[in-house]
């Protein structure tokens, strides 16, 4: 038997065939890493409904550059609304932050603007615009409307408020003396608040002309006014006369506010003319209680200082006053009736800001301990209408601020005629108080004694003597008569001493002339004298 050897080679450690599986495996290698590294991310939209979207043909663009597909579109959980599952490039992924929003771009219709006519042609599509929060969201909700104003805008939003709504919609015009600032970008109804919000853009750089002072007031339509000088007419520009919008400016006499942040509310006055009648913004809460009647104390009626109005009386808490008091005593049916009172800062000339408020706040605490106290005056004696007046008083009894219901207290006092008749009804309490029954006595006793005074005067008239005393009187003042009768231009004695009289003065018009004759003849007693001439007065040339 033949036996052969078999020959026993090394197998080769590689083959050539092994080559195609290992480039293609690289190549899948390099095809889901080029993937993984070239593809964007993948993230839901959750709309109302699906229309306009269709899944692999609904692109998603960003500034008119497509940026995705829409690849599934299906109900969500609670069967009331649509996700829809988007696939985006890379590049989109640093677009997708808190803020970005999206939404159905297709033709749109309304009052003031029509968007969208390309997508008549070319379908519709997803916007997307970009957020400027903190990156990597993923889920997102869609808007049902266009925004009117792009997230990355510069500018200012602001929320204004109102206790009605107005014309005023989504898209209507800001205007600042008239010129277009900025937009309306939505309008709800707060039913915590129950107030109609309105969220408006002020385009940059215009949002510096907003601070705290500025005031904003509905411009919609036209605005017709009369008094005694005609009639006025007010109205913004032809859109807001069309279609509604805002106004803002600050108030006359009020100077600048502070800045403000964004998303920062005001309150949205119906008129220019509210504004006028209530300028400021800021103010705070007090209680007044008067005791005396408060007939004629309407909501509404001015809280003044010496005369300058301050604020204003919100209502009476006749409610809360009520449950606050028990009448089963007589003390309870003497409590005051609390007053609620609307006080502003800006007022009292301190800058119209929330800070003031404190401000006006220690002023007037320390006002209370030098003597202020808060009355009620009458505004008018024909209709009877009242106000709250608050002012110093020298006299008022140490006070000091309370507190009802959360609300600070102011104390008051009574004047006008609630006064006058504290101090009657004091008078006659002093009056009840005094000791009558010993005054009475002590008067009966004087009296008494006038009596008897009053007899003996009366004894003294009654006796002889003084009844004597007109008679000798009267004699007394004949012989008096008789006497003055004898010195008459027609008695004798008159006469005489008359002609004396006569004699006497000449014999001093004698005396005179021998006086002047030796005054200037010293010899005259002695020598003859001479006649003495005139003397004539020289000429002068």
């Amino acid at each position: 038997m033949i036996t052969e050897k078999a020959t026993v080679r090394q197998a080769r450690s590689f083959s050539g065939i092994w080559a195609i599986p290992v480039i293609a495996l690289v190549l899948g290698l390099y095809m889901v890493a080029q993937t993984w590294l070239t593809q964007g991310p993948e993230i839901t939209i959750v709309f109302d409904t699906a229309s306009g979207l269709q899944q692999g043909k609904t692109k998603v663009k960003y500034r008119n550059v497509d940026m995705g597909l829409v690849e599934k579109v299906s109900l969500n959980d609670d069967l009331k609304g649509i996700v829809a599952t988007v696939k985006l490039d890379r590049q989109a992924a640093a677009l997708l932050r808190e803020g970005t929003r999206f939404w159905v771009v297709t033709a749109r219709i309304g009052v003031g603007n029509i968007s969208g006519l390309d997508t008549l042609l070319s379908g519709a599509y997803i916007q997307l615009s970009p957020g400027i929060g903190e990156a990597g969201k993923r889920k997102f909700v869609g808007l049902e409307k266009p925004p009117v104003t792009p997230a990355d805008a510069p500018g200012l939003r602001l929320t204004l408020t109102n206790d009605l709504a107005s014309s005023i919609s989504e898209g209507d015009t800001v205007l600042y003396k008239g010129y277009k600032v900025g937009r309306v970008e939505n309008m709800t109804f707060d039913t915590t608040k129950r107030k109609i919000v309105y969220e408006i853009f002020i385009d940059a750089p215009y949002h510096e002309l907003v601070n705290s002072s500025v005031r904003f007031w509905d411009v919609s339509g036209v605005s017709l006014s009369a008094d005694a000088s005609g009639f006025k007419m007010e109205t913004g520009s032809l859109d807001t006369i069309l279609f509604g919008g805002v106004a803002f400016a600050i108030p006359p006499g009020i100077k600048d506010g502070a800045d403000v942040e964004q998303k920062s509310e005001f309150k949205l006055y119906s008129s220019y003319r509210d504004i006028l009648e209530n300028p400021y913004t800021y103010g705070t809460y007090y209680v007044v209680s008067f005791a005396q009647s408060i007939k004629g104390l309407e909501p509404g009626a001015p809280v003044e200082y010496r005369g300058i109005q301050v604020g204003r009386v919100e209502r009476v808490l006749l409610k809360e006053f009520l449950e606050q008091t028990s009448f089963n005593d007589d003390q309870g049916m003497g409590e005051p009736i609390p007053i609620l009172i609307y006080v502003e800062p800006g007022r009292m000339k301190f800058p119209d800001r929330e800070s003031s408020i404190a401000t006006m706040r220690s002023s007037i605490q320390v006002g209370v301990s030098n003597g202020m106290r808060a009355t009620l005056g009458s505004g008018n004696l024909l209709t009877g209408a009242k106000y709250v007046g608050i002012d110093y008083y020298a006299d008022a009894e140490k006070a000091s601020m309370g507190e009802f219901l959360g609300y600070t207290t102011i104390p008051a006092i009574d004047t006008g005629l609630a006064q006058l008749e504290q101090k009657i009804n004091s008078i006659l309490d002093t009056i009840n108080a005094l000791p009558l029954k010993d005054t009475v006595a002590g008067a009966n006793a004087a009296i008494a004694k006038l009596n008897q005074s009053l007899a003996s005067v009366n004894v003294l008239l009654e006796s002889q003597s003084t009844k004597g005393l007109p008679d000798q009187l009267n004699r007394t003042l004949q012989e008096l008569n008789n006497a003055l009768r004898g010195l008459s231009p027609d008695s004798e004695a008159y006469q005489s001493i008359n002609s004396s009289l006569l004699r006497l003065s000449r014999t001093l018009g004698n005396l005179d002339s021998l006086t002047r004759t030796l005054s200037e003849q010293p010899s005259a007693l002695i020598l003859p004298t001479e006649a003495v001439t005139d003397p004539i007065p020289e000429v002068t040339q």
